[in-house]
């Protein structure tokens, strides 16, 4: 494998981790960007001597420029660094968006580098604790023809696999990965947090042998491993679930309707769930949007007539 002069421009969670472990499997870090205390204090531990510099200088000390900015700034950094002429023809441009693809580095395209996407497919702590994590890794990769080797080779040094995406399906690719990543935090959380209105006081260790193994076999053996009242049609303690989520809860009805609904649907469309039953499990939850609405819009007119909020 060849050694490259690697910069990296945004040395946030991700961007410090990936610098470091390239410079793990032998390529030098020339310098890395970064504003906040966070990011200096990653810049420290995770690339020691390695000296933090303005983006456009960055970018002109390296073959390799990893860009790991937000992706909401991550057009206006390719087109403010090509146009002040920190970008250069044959230099590899790479970002780590999951949502964008090749269109983002137009700019760098124009100039005549060579681009490429590359998201890794992992939850990052911005700690040395992800290096050994990067083993393994899915690293969603876009690229021209001409590019496909060198994405590889880096993904190699990182420890990763690749995972080709087309250009049109990079959005869709992170969708799949934010609904069933950043959402299933929200889950978890709303979980914990009726476990502690029954009365819980570890929430947490509660959930946490029950959503593993429902974590695994989901992933094993997808709707197959369905299980709980909704697939087995029980009417009356779906009813009883959404009366006392109500009542203790309220703020987690509306995503504990919206999955009851989603699990419906699949427990139907496989046979295992009858549509007679199906059909009252779907007026319980109807009945329960409803009564959600009620009760919110009683407490709007609470506050307005006590003025409170």
């Amino acid at each position: 494998m060849s050694s490259f002069q690697v910069g990296v421009v945004g040395a946030g969670r991700v961007g410090a981790v990936l610098a470091a472990a390239l410079r793990d499997a032998g390529h030098e870090i020339t310098a890395a960007a970064g504003d906040s205390d966070a990011s200096l204090a990653r810049i420290d531990a995770l690339l020691p001597g390695v000296a933090n510099l303005k983006p456009s200088a960055v970018a002109r000390s390296c073959d390799v420029l990893l860009l790991t900015v937000p992706d909401d700034m991550l057009g206006n950094v390719v087109r403010v660094l090509a146009d002040s002429g920190a970008l250069r023809e044959g230099q590899y441009v790479v970002h780590t968006s999951g949502r964008h693809g090749l269109a983002v580095l137009e700019p760098a395209a124009a100039i005549g580098a060579r681009v490429i996407a590359m998201h890794p497919a992992m939850t990052f702590t911005g700690t040395d604790v992800d290096l050994d994590r990067l083993g393994g890794c899915v690293f969603g990769l876009t690229a021209g023809v001409a590019e496909r080797a060198m994405a590889e080779e880096l993904v190699a040094a990182l420890g990763g696999r690749p995972m080709w995406v087309p250009e049109e399906m990079r959005t869709l690719y992170h969708a799949g990965l934010a609904h069933g990543a950043n959402h299933l935090v929200t889950l978890v959380s709303e979980a914990m947090e009726i476990l502690a209105a029954a009365g819980a006081t570890d929430p947490a260790g509660t959930l946490r042998p029950l959503l593993t193994a429902a974590l695994d076999n989901a992933l094993n053996h997808g709707d197959a491993a369905l299980t709980g009242p909704i697939v087995r049609g029980d009417v009356n303690t779906v009813r009883a679930h959404l009366d006392d989520v109500l009542a203790n809860a309220p703020h987690t009805l509306p995503s504990y309707v919206a999955m009851a609904r989603a699990t419906l649907d699949r427990a139907v469309g496989d046979g295992r769930l009858l549509p007679l039953r199906a059909a009252r499990i779907s007026e319980l939850l109807d009945a329960a949007v409803a009564e959600t609405g009620r009760v919110a819009g009683a407490d709007v007119r609470t506050a307005h007539r006590f003025r409170i909020g």
